[in-house]
């Protein structure tokens, strides 16, 4: 009997957790967290979807910038801005272009936050008097499309990987001078 008592007096003052106890609780915090995760999913698309569109207006801003100084828009200037238009051949030469123009003021062009992807760039060829601009929106319900009319005649811009159809069904969402 007196074993019996010490036996359950030894488990009465025993503190701390037991390894099941402390399993179902880290359990149950993995659950919420992925179910938190998943939750965020929608809300972290239309943040970069969001992103997307700012960008493109700032992009747009140094295009505007370019045009001024030299009459047209950004085509593959060899090393020195404003000598005699050229097509542009990517998104990437386009910001090589923008950055190397100094007077401009242009430190960095944005591009597509997703790794791998980037915004379009399209020129009117010979001229450079046009430009389409375009990023591919990840929610092609976003609230954007509501208004939008896509740009016209992509059979006249240069096929600098910009010239792909501009719609919602497409997730294309272009801008265009």
């Amino acid at each position: 009997m007196i074993k019996k008592e010490r036996l359950e007096l030894t488990r009465a003052t025993r503190k701390g957790f037991t390894l099941i106890e402390i399993l179902i609780v880290v359990a149950i915090i993995a659950i919420l967290a992925s179910v938190v995760l998943v939750g965020l999913g929608p809300t972290q698309q239309a943040g970069r979807d969001s992103r997307r569109l700012s960008d493109l207006h700032e992009v747009q801003n140094g295009l505007e910038l370019y045009y001024n100084a030299c009459g047209y828009y950004p085509g593959k200037d060899a090393t020195t801005p404003c000598t005699g238009y050229q097509n542009v051949g990517s998104y990437t030469a386009l910001k090589g272009i923008l950055t190397g123009f100094a007077s401009l003021g242009i430190g960095q062009v944005p591009d597509d936050p997703t790794a791998g992807h980037h915004y379009t760039y399209s020129v009117i060829p010979t001229t450079g008097s046009a430009y389409i601009l375009g990023a591919v929106l990840e929610n092609k319900n976003n609230s954007v499309f509501t208004s939008y009319t896509p740009p016209t005649n992509l059979s006249s811009y240069s096929d600098g990987s910009g010239a792909q159809a501009c719609t919602a069904a497409t997730g294309q969402y272009c801008l265009t001078i």
